[in-house]
């Protein structure tokens, strides 16, 4: 029982945590990358679809992303969803290729999408305390209900707190590298 509830822990933890690379992958950098744009939601024949799925993305260069649709109908609903979205990338279209310049970033800029990355580490740190609190308190209520010896329950509340701490130490370490990657020049 003790072993299903860290087992648990474990996978949501995991998913919170690639929740956050995915969340900070969408934050832009000085440097192009797909994640920037993949996810930008496009209206296409009514139907709303994601970029990645109406087309090729590739990084040329590494300042340049390109996207080359299957239909070439869709380049300008692309081209408009990219310019509505709030990543503030200017797209060109060629009639065949959609060509989107990576800017480097001002240092106001910079200043900013810093103190993004920081208050998205700190919901996803919060977002862990939870999970650890909730899997510390479904063991305390095994043990008041006898499933579990009082010195079962130490050693399981121990383990949530080591999981807990490399967990945490995960997210700080994504959040660092994803700061350092804005800071770049």
């Amino acid at each position: 029982m003790v072993a299903e509830i860290l087992l648990e822990l474990n996978s949501r933890m995991l998913k919170a945590v690639d929740g956050l690379v995915h969340e900070l992958a969408t934050i832009r950098s000085g440097r192009a990358t797909p994640g920037l744009i993949e996810n930008i939601i496009v209206d296409y024949y009514g139907t709303l679809i994601p970029v990645k799925q109406l087309g090729s993305i590739s990084i040329p260069e590494a300042n340049l992303i390109t996207i080359q649709p299957w239909d070439h109908a869709s380049l300008r609903s692309i081209e408009k969803a990219i310019l509505k979205s709030d990543i503030g990338l200017n797209p060109t279209n060629d009639g065949n290729l959609i060509r989107i310049p990576i800017p480097p970033l001002s240092e106001e800029r910079r200043i900013e999408l810093a103190k993004l990355v920081s208050k998205r580490v700190e919901e996803r740190r919060i977002v862990l305390r939870n999970m650890r609190r909730d899997s510390i308190a479904k063991l305390r209520d095994m043990q008041k209900n006898k499933e579990i010896s009082e010195d079962e329950l130490q050693r399981a509340i121990k383990q949530v707190q080591e999981l807990s701490d490399e967990f945490m130490e995960r997210v700080d370490k994504i959040g660092r590298a994803k700061e350092q990657e804005i800071e770049e020049i």
